[in-house]
């Protein structure tokens, strides 16, 4: 086993989404992985976050002590507004998403599919509480679908698959994966690894992934 490599940390992953979203873009963060990218976008960047319980323009997290009880995100974490942020009724939140008014959406998964099929929100075992939230109207709703999570799950399955097992959030909806390994794109040609975990080899990332993976440089 090869351990010459040392996995993302969710930081470093949160930071390489934050590079990646433009300037002006109204994003969606999505509960757990994805809510640590607030922190890392740089503040001469106007990026607008949007929250589905009614937010928008939120900031980074409150330093302790410094948390509003009136400034939550849809994962019930403390927030921050940016100047000229505000909150609203989450029917108009809704409203928001549906319309298309939504540029990026990052959303956890439990498994993805080659064709961009996400499952996140029931993990189909009998003590499990369902929990779809906003994410099936974000996955249909927002231009454009970033995932972010680890590469495979806590017994060592691949978590990038060719077809789903679990139920269904979104049909052909992502458009880039962020793991604890690697950035990869979902294209019409196939799974194309944009970036790698330094010191882990192609093959190796092969054999953690459930579906065909494409070098960058072949394409």
């Amino acid at each position: 086993m090869n351990t010459n490599y040392k996995p993302w940390t969710v930081d470093d992953i949160a930071q390489k989404v934050a590079a990646s979203i433009d300037e002006g873009m109204y994003v969606n963060l999505g509960i757990g992985q994805p809510t640590k990218i607030a922190d890392y976008l740089p503040d001469d960047k106007d990026v607008f976050l949007h929250s589905e319980n009614g937010l928008l323009g939120m900031g980074p997290a409150p330093d302790k002590g410094q948390e509003d009880g009136d400034l939550i995100n849809a994962g019930k974490q403390y927030v921050t507004l940016i100047k000229g942020g505000c909150y609203f009724h989450h029917g108009d939140s809704f409203a928001m998403i549906r319309g298309g008014h939504i540029d990026l959406c990052v959303l956890g998964a439990f498994e993805v599919a080659e064709n961009g099929d996400i499952a996140n929100w029931f993990l189909g075992r009998p003590q499990d509480i369902p929990a779809v939230g906003g994410a099936m109207d974000l996955a249909v709703g927002a231009k454009q679908v970033y995932v972010m999570m680890d590469h495979v799950s806590k017994k060592g399955e691949p978590k990038i698959v060719e077809k789903l097992s679990l139920p269904i959030t979104g049909k052909q909806c992502v458009n880039r994966v962020y793991t604890d390994l690697a950035v990869i794109e979902i294209t019409d040609a196939g799974l194309v690894v944009r970036e790698m975990v330094e010191g882990l080899s192609f093959d190796e990332l092969q054999a953690k992934t459930g579906a065909r993976l494409i070098q960058k440089s072949s394409v």
